[in-house]
């Protein structure tokens, strides 16, 4: 693994790392930004081990977000808990395989999901802006959650990841019916499970470029603490606006991983 990192690269990947964490905060998708960054920035830089410092960055900042969110919202702690716990197994499958995956098929994938995902937002201006009345989950609708926003997702988490908050929120809006800053919050604790299992991966595997890491993760967990203020002090309409721009960058940054230059 490459350790000569200019000053400049340094710095930009922290800056970077900054933004990424105020993104994750709101609304998931700062590997969107991290994950190119860290690409770009060190081309040398082999898939597995980015993604491996990715995971060791990102799980700084979002353990900072869902501990905001924890002390500042009422989340349901338990149920967090349960899709967390399926989420890890998940990531920790899906890393197993992150070296083998084949991007260019998963992608077209993704996107298309996404189109469909931000057509129904964009259909529905009352989507996860206020909550359902507050009822008992039923069976089906746990064991959606589970399969979907834990094991689902969580897989994808351990074998792409760039997205992966923001398919939590959406799916806890979908399957659960939260409000956006609820399931901001609940997709925060399940992202930390899931970037947990990757990261116990890619660490056996020695993936991770922890030199790098741990000034990224200051930076990460600053903007962090930060998103995740502003996610509560402005609520849902404010991170439904933020949702949009995210899923249309994803798919935009997708696109041109597939079909650009």
């Amino acid at each position: 693994m490459t350790t000569d990192i200019s000053m400049t690269t340094l710095i930009l990947l922290c800056l970077t790392s900054c933004a990424a964490g105020w993104i994750d905060a709101v609304v998931g998708g700062g590997g969107l930004v991290q994950l190119p960054a860290l690409l770009i920035g060190l081309p040398h830089l082999s898939p597995a081990t980015a993604l491996g410092t990715n995971k060791a960055v990102a799980i700084c900042g979002t353990t900072t977000a869902a501990v905001a969110y924890t002390r500042r919202a009422a989340l349901d702690l338990r149920l967090a808990a349960r899709i967390g716990i399926a989420a890890l197994a998940g990531s920790l499958t899906g890393a197993l395989f992150a070296s083998g995956i084949n991007s260019a098929v998963m992608r077209p994938l993704i996107m298309a999901a996404l189109l469909a995902v931000l057509a129904f937002v964009l259909l529905r201006p009352t989507f996860g802006v206020t909550a359902a009345p507050a009822a008992p989950v039923g069976r089906r609708r746990m064991l959606a959650a589970l399969l979907v926003a834990g094991i689902g997702i969580g897989l994808y988490d351990g074998l792409l990841g760039p997205g992966t908050g923001t398919f939590l929120v959406l799916a806890l809006v979908g399957i659960l019916h939260m409000d956006l800053v609820s399931a901001s919050g609940t997709a925060k604790i399940v992202n930390v499970c899931t970037n947990l299992g990757a990261l116990v991966t890619f660490t056996v595997q020695g993936a991770v470029l922890w030199q790098l890491a741990a000034p990224m993760a200051v930076f990460n967990i600053a903007g962090g603490a930060l998103g995740a203020r502003m996610a509560l002090k402005r609520g849902s309409g404010f991170v439904r606006v933020v949702l949009m721009v995210v899923v249309v960058s994803l798919v935009c940054k997708l696109a041109y991983d597939q079909w650009g230059a």
